[in-house]
């Protein structure tokens, strides 16, 4: 993964996040703008077709992609939960 793409000067770097057990992952939502997908739903489907990958070749996709819900704030000020992947390497 080359670490030095950079979109609105953040790169995968900045975005990485630790859990609680020291591991790390980025949250799909923040990769997708960095990624090039401008559409949520495209880079879900990307997502889905690397989950299907995943499976295919033996690797438990849990092990690199756990669903997960964000909470956004909408125009009117009110917010509501979106679908959000957690997504680790290795």
């Amino acid at each position: 993964m080359n670490k030095n793409v950079t979109i609105a000067g953040k790169s995968f770097e900045d975005l990485k996040q630790i859990n609680e057990h020291g591991a790390e992952y980025w949250s799909a939502r923040a990769l997708q703008f960095l990624l090039g997908y401008s559409q949520w739903r495209r880079f879900e489907q990307a997502i889905d077709r690397a989950i299907s990958s995943c499976k295919e070749s033996g690797n438990p996709p849990e092990n690199h992609f756990a669903g997960a819900g964000k909470m956004v704030e909408l125009g009117s000020g009110s917010e509501r939960i979106v679908e959000d992947y957690c997504l680790r390497i290795g």
